[in-house]
């Protein structure tokens, strides 16, 4: 979960409705529109040891998919340039067309899926099905990640386990068998303590363990903002952790303290670590190709997308496509049965193409 309104013109913050004591802090910084809704978490006091189950996660290049309401849903989940009307077909030749676009304009190789109970325990799960198959087909891996609801729903919890435990118990039969659908029980359980969330995860595990562990990606405690807890419980060993980052929780740092910030917050877990969201304004008129020291997004967008490279981390930004948010990297252009994406900002696309191991340095 991440975003303020989608009205671009909004420069109002709107923080997370609420904060888990023991595991974020609200720091100032003032929220865009588009931008993060996240409460502004504060880095963990020390690095924790955990298990590797690989030697490093950068087979994971990829963007968010997005509803325009932030993927906070009460009802049927909605991605940018589809319709909850489309059957099957439609949503599948429009999906194909999508991720097809951030293949061609990105380089991307996946793309990250909001769930929730309305839309796989609903009518719509047939016509959804299509977004994720169509990604599948590309050859894409998919993340899918639950998502809690809008509203007084919306304060860190699972909803409604009666809900959730089914749909889950659907989404895993379905894909099981599929090697590029990956599973997240859920997008920041912020309303958790670290200790709280990672028996949630375990629970998650036993629950379906024939689901190979390097499929399922444990967020990290808090608003996903820092991995060290549930990278040091055994329970949870071989899974991927994801973490969240974002340039708002400061009002300023300088690139050296982006890229600290950055780092306590991984520990020495990078090797299992992928930075599931990440983002700044793109459609501003920011230039992330040139050191701008006085700019904070410029040295945050620069520092974490160095700091992927180096540590040979995955890293899917937030978002790819997301309508009316300006932290979105894509726009829809074309008619709307047959979409299609424009890059918002080529020197952002630039950063995340050289933290996937392409392009060049940012200038002197």
């Amino acid at each position: 979960m991440r975003k303020s309104p989608t009205a671009a013109s909004s420069v109002s913050p709107r923080l997370r409705a609420a904060f888990a004591a023991v595991a974020v802090a609200a720091v100032t910084g003032a929220t865009l529109a588009g931008s993060p809704a996240s409460a502004s978490p504060t880095a963990p006091a020390s690095p924790a040891h955990g298990s590797r189950p690989a030697a490093d996660t950068t087979q994971f290049k990829g963007v968010n998919w997005a509803d325009p309401r932030d993927n906070f849903a009460d009802d049927y989940l909605q991605l940018s340039g589809l319709s909850t009307k489309d059957s099957y077909r439609q949503t599948y030749a429009k999906a194909s067309r999508i991720i097809a676009a951030f293949r061609a304009n990105l380089g991307a190789n996946t793309v990250r899926l909001p769930i929730n109970p309305y839309t796989v325990n609903g009518a719509y799960w047939k016509s959804y099905r299509g977004v994720i198959d169509a990604a599948s087909d590309q050859g894409f891996k998919v993340i899918v990640s639950y998502w809690e609801g809008t509203g007084a729903q919306k304060d860190g919890f699972i909803d409604d386990e009666a809900s959730y435990w089914p749909m889950w118990n659907t989404v895993v039969k379905t894909y099981e068998n599929d090697k590029r659908v990956y599973f997240e029980p859920m997008n920041e359980p912020h309303g958790y303590t670290d200790a709280q969330w990672a028996d949630i995860a375990a629970k998650w595990l036993s629950t379906y363990s024939k689901v190979p562990r390097d499929r399922v990606f444990v967020s990290g405690a808090g608003y996903n903002d820092h991995v060290t807890t549930v990278c040091a419980d055994p329970r949870l060993k071989g899974t991927y952790l994801s973490l969240h980052h974002y340039g708002f929780w400061k009002d300023y740092a300088t690139y050296d303290q982006w890229v600290a910030d950055l780092k306590v917050r991984i520990g020495d877990c990078a090797s299992r670590t992928v930075a599931d969201e990440f983002g700044a304004p793109m459609t501003t008129g920011l230039n992330y190709n040139v050191k701008t020291p006085d700019d904070n997004f410029v040295n945050f967008i620069q520092a974490v997308t160095d700091t992927f490279r180096e540590l040979k981390m995955g890293s899917v930004y937030w978002p790819g496509l997301r309508t009316d948010d300006i932290y979105s990297v894509q726009t829809l252009v074309g008619p709307a049965a047959r979409p299609w994406l424009a890059t918002t900002n080529q020197s952002g696309a630039d950063r995340l193409a050289w933290a996937w191991g392409r392009g060049k340095p940012v200038k002197n």
